[in-house]
C-alpha cells in the first residue's frame, strides 16, 4: 500500500505555488496517489479592496502567456497547474476551485477528500508580515490535521 493515497496542493497561479504543485505531483507519481489541486478565490462581486489583486494576478498570467480569454484567474491557475502536474508524471489529477479563505478551502478539501498529505509552498513563512500576522503556510501547517509537506519555493 502506498504511503499516500490522496494529496492536496493549493495554487493561486503564482510561480511559487506552481513549484509546490510540481513537488506534489512528483510525490503523487511516486506513490500512485490521486492529486487534488485546489484554488481558493473570492468573487469579484464581494471584493472591494482586493480588486487590484485580481488584476495583478491576471497581468502576471498574461505576462507568462497562460491566460485563456474568458477564464477566471482561479480556473486558469488550475489549468496550468494540471498541465504541470501531468508533465511531472502525476496520473490521477483532479481540480477544485472554491470561494473562501485559502487555509479554510485547503482544510475542507483535505477533509472532504480524506486526503492524507497536504503540500504547501513556504512563501510568507519568513516574511515580517507572516511572522506578525500569520501566513497561509504557517496556518495551514498548524491546522491541517494530516501530514504536511512544506516545499521551499522562495
Amino acid at each position: 500500500m502506498p504511503a499516500y493515497q490522496t494529496i492536496v496542493v493549493g495554487t493561486d497561479g503564482s510561480a511559487t505555488s506552481f513549484a509546490a504543485v510540481e513537488r506534489a505531483a512528483g510525490v503523487a507519481a511516486d506513490s500512485g496517489a490521486t492529486l487534488l489541486i485546489v484554488s481558493a478565490y473570492t468573487p469579484a462581486s464581494r471584493e472591494t479592496a482586493g480588486r487590484e489583486n485580481i488584476a495583478a494576478a491576471q497581468d502576471a498570467l498574461k505576462d507568462e502567456a497562460f491566460l485563456v480569454e474568458g477564464w477566471t484567474p482561479a480556473e486558469e491557475a488550475l489549468r496550468e497547474a494540471t498541465d504541470r502536474a501531468a508533465r511531472v508524471g502525476a496520473k490521477k489529477v483532479t481540480t477544485h476551485a472554491e470561494d473562501g479563505a485559502p487555509v479554510d478551502v485547503l482544510r475542507k478539501a483535505v477533509r472532504d477528500h480524506s486526503a492524507d498529505l497536504l503540500v504547501i509552498g513556504n512563501r510568507g513563512l519568513n516574511s515580517f508580515s507572516g511572522r506578525l500576522l500569520g501566513s497561509v503556510p504557517a496556518d495551514a501547517t498548524r491546522r491541517a490535521g494530516v501530514d504536511v509537506l512544506v516545499v521551499h519555493t522562495t
